[in-house]
Parts: structure tokens; C-alpha cells; sequence
């Protein structure tokens, strides 16, 4: 059993995966929490481990950057390997003042101007919702762990929007449309969890923001995503 991006036996993927942007967080991820994790993919260099975490076996697998990256791999996972469950966990941009930076966002759903929904399918909402089901695990996890969560709707851009003028860029969306944070991959996974009868969710870190003109130290940095990989662990 192998696609075109996926070089992994089936059975080696778990029925829950973690899905970080970043190959090598992955790695990380994996090296830090798992047990007896082993590599099941590296093509593309886009590295996935499967192993167990509190006895419960997981995959962790990087999806790459946008939301035509994770659409492949969300869309393999789903369709060829049974992967019922993703989390993405990833970093976002504020898009809002009382969103602070190194605050953990909870996706309720993704706004998104891309056409990527339209084009595979003729689908033309601009809103994906995230898994209720899932969001209520990851919520409870939250609370187990006393790490409060801000929960809403994102945005999830084809444009990184640390590169443009925000005030600009907020111009293209609805004047009346309240999202926290934006990122770029949660609309693309969640329009597939929806096509193929899945669940999906996305815990995210705010790490900068327009509002503020501190830079995250990167101690601080990874005590945060520390912090957000443990609610999406301790969620399965």
C-alpha cells in the first residue's frame, strides 16, 4: 500500500493523527512523547512517525504548508490509510487586540477565500466547521491540564500575513466576520474531513500579531507549542 506521497504499509498509520506544518516538528513531536515511535514516511522529506502515547497508538505527520499540502495529505490519510481523527496543531497570527500572543486557539471553524473547495468539488461555502466531537475532547483536555483556550472561528489564508499590510488584508473579508487568528492549512483539512465523513480539529499558538511589537523569545516559543501538544496528546 503506498499513493503518490505516502510511502507508508497500511497499518502503519494510526487511526488518529497529529498533524503538525513542520517536518521536523514532527520529529520532534515524536522523539519527545512517543514510545517506541518508528518512521513511516519520507518522501518529500515530509516525515511521519507512528508510535504510542499514554498506551494509545498515534501517528504524527507534517502536512506541509497551505491548503493545497494538507489537502493531499489529509485527502491520503482519510481516503487510503482509514485515518478517522487529525489534529492540526500549527502557528497562527492574531486578528484580534485581546488575542495575545502565545495564547492557544481552539478552531471552531476556518473562514477561507481560497478556491481550493470550488475547484475540487464545485463547493462554494467559505466556511469549513471543525469536528464538534473532536473540539469537545480536545476541550476537556484543555481543562484536565488547566490551560485555558480561546475558541472561534480563524481564517486560513493562501497568503502569509505577517508579509502584508493588515489593515489591507482584513479589507478582502466581510466587515462583519469575527475570527481570532489567521493560518494557513485548517479550511483545507476540514473541507476534507467533511468530503470523506471524517473528524478534524486545530489547536493553534498565537506568535505574532499586529498588535503587539514583541518578538517571542524562542524559549517561550516552544514552552507554548509544548503546551499545545500536550492538550492534542492527552485529547486522544
Amino acid at each position: 500500500m503506498a499513493t503518490a506521497h505516502i510511502e507508508a504499509k497500511k497499518g502503519d498509520i494510526a487511526k488518529t493523527v497529529l498533524m503538525p506544518g513542520d517536518p521536523l516538528r514532527a520529529k520532534m513531536i515524536a522523539e519527545k512523547y512517543l514510545v517506541n515511535y518508528r518512521l513511516v514516511n519520507s518522501v518529500r522529506n515530509i516525515l511521519a512517525y507512528t508510535g504510542t502515547y499514554k498506551g494509545k497508538e498515534v501517528t504524527v505527520f507534517a502536512s506541509g504548508m497551505g491548503i493545497p499540502s494538507v489537502g493531499i495529505y489529509s485527502y491520503e490519510l482519510f481516503h487510503f490509510y482509514d485515518v478517522e481523527n487529525i489534529i492540526r496543531i500549527g502557528t497562527c497570527g492574531a486578528n484580534k487586540e485581546d488575542v495575545k500572543l502565545l495564547d492557544v486557539i481552539l478552531a471552531e471553524s476556518a473562514y477561507s477565500l481560497s478556491t481550493f473547495a470550488q475547484v475540487f468539488d464545485g463547493t462554494e461555502d467559505k466556511v469549513m466547521p471543525a469536528s464538534g466531537e473532536l473540539n469537545q475532547k480536545i476541550e476537556q483536555s484543555a481543562l484536565m491540564n488547566h490551560i485555558p483556550l480561546k475558541k472561534g472561528m480563524i481564517i486560513t489564508s493562501d497568503v502569509f500575513n505577517v508579509y502584508v499590510d493588515m489593515v489591507e488584508y482584513m479589507k478582502k473579508y466581510p466587515a462583519d466576520l469575527e475570527t481570532l487568528a489567521s493560518e494557513m492549512e485548517a479550511f483545507g483539512l476540514f473541507f476534507m474531513a467533511q468530503k470523506l465523513n471524517k473528524k478534524a480539529s486545530c489547536l493553534l499558538t498565537v506568535v505574532d500579531s499586529p498588535y503587539d511589537e514583541r518578538e517571542v523569545s524562542s524559549q517561550d516559543r516552544q514552552n507554548s507549542l509544548d503546551t499545545m501538544i500536550k492538550i492534542a496528546l492527552d485529547s486522544i
